[in-house]
């Protein structure tokens, strides 16, 4: 007879818990994070909300030990809300950060699904446009670039990918005309050959490096590549769900890829860090 994982009253055979404990349970743990979330929004007091959570836990058989997770829980649906436009205001970021120092989180407690990161890089986009250079990133060690006078970092992505289009030819073609034995075994075939060049364009990896941006230039450093690119050099920008391709103002320049995992904000932290 199997115990229910719930109320651990008997199940019943070969089942471990009876469905309606289940269903009572999961409105139980949404109803949690709801509140949490309601707490961070200010649409309730943040007041006694352990005690609230405490009371629908023992009610609904979630352990009292997931209330700090159902805390968590409800930050990260409310960042979820206040990104729905892709910009955090200042109010909805002074909420936020009022909630995580009510009950001391840290970022690796907000950051396991990556919603602390989403806010700092939303603050950066959102100061950007205001015409003003973040100051949101905190750097331990040495940058493996230079930066110049008057230049400032942005934000550093430490593992991004680099890829350079290249061109390659080949001669394709076929020959025509007749073969005339000159001795035994030996044939010397006279005709024209016709053929044209014919150029193929793949993108190739080119490293794995540092891909940093400042209010001045992009660098990537690689284990065997290490560019600086001035804003002023390039001519376009070429938007890609995991990151942002440039094409250089040259003649015989290729576009050039910078996988970062995060498309839309690679390109908007460009786009706004040329103007400032």
């Amino acid at each position: 007879m199997g115990i229910c994982t719930y109320c651990g009253q008997k199940a019943g055979l070969l089942r471990s818990k009876h469905r309606e404990c289940e269903e009572k349970y999961n409105k139980g743990w949404d109803e949690m994070i709801d509140i949490a979330r309601d707490a961070v929004i200010g649409h309730i007091s943040s007041d006694n909300i352990e005690a609230k959570l405490l009371n629908l836990a023992i009610n609904h058989f979630v352990s009292k030990d997931k209330i700090r997770l159902a805390l968590t829980s409800g930050w990260e649906k409310a960042v979820d809300t206040y990104l729905e436009d892709g910009i955090l205001s200042v109010e909805e970021e002074s909420k936020l950060t009022s909630f995580i120092e009510k009950f001391s989180f840290t970022q690796s407690d907000l950051d396991n699904n990556g919603k602390y990161t989403g806010i700092v890089k939303s603050g950066v986009i959102r100061d950007l446009t205001e015409g003003k250079v973040p100051q949101r990133i905190k750097l331990t060690g040495q940058l493996p670039f230079n930066l110049q006078k008057t230049e400032s970092l942005i934000w550093v992505f430490p593992s991004a990918s680099y890829y350079e289009d290249k061109t390659r030819r080949s001669f394709v073609g076929s020959t025509q005309g007749v073969s005339v034995r000159i001795a035994k075994g030996v044939y010397y075939r006279v005709g024209a050959f016709k053929g044209h060049p014919v150029e193929t364009t793949e993108r190739v990896h080119m490293g794995n490096g540092l891909f940093g941006v400042t209010n001045k230039n992009i660098y990537f450093v690689g284990g065997t590549k290490s560019l600086r690119i001035k804003y002023d050099k390039i001519v376009s920008y070429i938007p890609f769900d995991d990151g942002i391709g440039i094409h250089r103002d040259s003649s015989t320049a290729k576009p050039q890829v910078f996988v970062t995992g995060d498309g839309w904000f690679t390109y908007n932290l460009i786009m706004n860090a040329q103007n400032i």
